[in-house]
């Protein structure tokens, strides 16, 4: 496991920044700004917290007239990006478009200028939905806008700041509601040449998805066959409805839900420790006459702290099978905790669904 983003605020990193900062700021404090930073509250900071204390930093080495100090942070950004390839890593800039969000919500012009700019060194997505959500109009006029712009990183943004349910970001539950307004942004990147753009794409249309499935298939099906990629785009961007059985999004993509395949000998752990793996085995056979696709999930149901039931479902395999074709599958499942799942003894179970279609389930205890 990789060391965590947050110890990438370091003395080595801010040894490289403070000099860039230097060339723009006049008077520039850096012994202040650097105590400002590494206080007594510092050791506690978690990553999002230590952003937010280096924009404060920042801030206050800064004009408190925001047009000029928010033209210094454009500056700061600009000379980064020309030299891309130092020793400073990229992630921790955050803190720069964190400046526009904290200190310039009611600049509205010139901090659209601000993100446009700071996104093309770290991504600006985090900062740009407090905007979306004070301005909505304006600024989904904005990202429009963006959606054409020459740069991949700004084309980029329009399309993941207004993710309905972007992950650690702030809220939006007027788009969660209605999506309309990202839909012109999203028909406008839909052949884009950025592979990182495209990917933006899928992820927002998969976010549509859990809410309006209606529309993440109408767009799939206007969109099918425009190319490899957008076919890439839609797939991606149907993972939950495949995932959740979808008949007409599984149809779409070539997978009959219809289709009649079997399991058979299914075996499990029938005890697993935390901390351990759960291993299982099973066959598939396709029992139609004819050559047939199917897409093979395995679902588990872990038992909550509560009591309750969480279901998560994983792809095995999506494949064309013969008639009459069996394949034999051996997985492993870690019973690991980490931070993004914690397991609890009890009664669990397995699934095995084809082409959205349940076919076995076994129980098992986690000890």
């Amino acid at each position: 496991m990789g060391e965590p983003l947050k110890y990438m605020y370091n003395s080595q990193f801010f040894e490289h920044l403070c000099p860039v900062i230097k060339e723009v700021v006049p008077d520039f404090g850096e012994r202040r700004f650097v105590y400002s930073v590494f206080d007594k509250t510092w050791p506690d900071l978690e990553l999002k917290q230590r952003t937010r204390q280096v924009t404060k930093a920042l801030g206050e080495c800064l004009p408190s007239d925001y047009p000029k100090a928010i033209e210094m942070v454009v500056n700061i950004c600009r000379l980064l990006q020309n030299r891309k390839g130092t020793l400073l890593p990229t992630y921790p800039l955050i803190f720069l478009p964190d400046y526009v969000e904290q200190y310039g919500m009611d600049h509205f012009e010139l901090s659209m200028h601000a993100i446009e700019e700071s996104t093309k060194l770290v991504s600006a997505e985090f900062a740009i939905r407090p905007f979306i959500a004070k301005y909505p109009s304006e600024t989904m006029a904005m990202m429009l806008k963006w959606s054409k712009n020459s740069h991949a990183a700004v084309r980029r943004l329009s399309s993941e700041g207004c993710r309905p349910r972007l992950p650690w970001g702030m809220g939006l539950p007027f788009l969660k509601k209605d999506p309309s307004p990202i839909l012109p942004i999203l028909e406008n990147l839909k052949t884009d040449p950025s592979d990182s753009v495209r990917r933006s794409v899928a992820n927002n249309l998969n976010d549509i998805a859990k809410d309006h499935p209606e529309i993440a298939l109408r767009i799939s099906q206007q969109w099918k066959g425009t190319g490899s990629e957008t076919d890439w785009i839609i797939k991606h961007g149907c993972r939950t409805l495949l995932k959740r059985g979808n008949a007409k999004v599984l149809t779409l993509h070539g997978f009959n839900p219809k289709a009649r395949g079997r399991i058979k000998n299914l075996k499990i752990s029938e005890k697993v420790r935390i901390g351990e793996s759960l291993n299982f085995q099973f066959e598939f056979m396709n029992s139609e006459k004819s050559s047939t696709r199917y897409r093979i999930d395995y679902i588990i149901d872990y038992l909550t702290r509560s009591g309750n039931i969480s279901t998560k479902i994983f792809k095995l395999t999506e494949y064309r099978f013969e008639p009459g074709q069996q394949l034999l599958f051996k997985r492993k499942k870690s019973f690991a905790n980490f931070s993004t799942r914690i397991h609890f003894k009890g009664h669990h179970q397995l699934r095995i669904m084809a082409n959205g279609v349940e076919l076995a389930a076994l129980k098992f205890i986690v000890h």
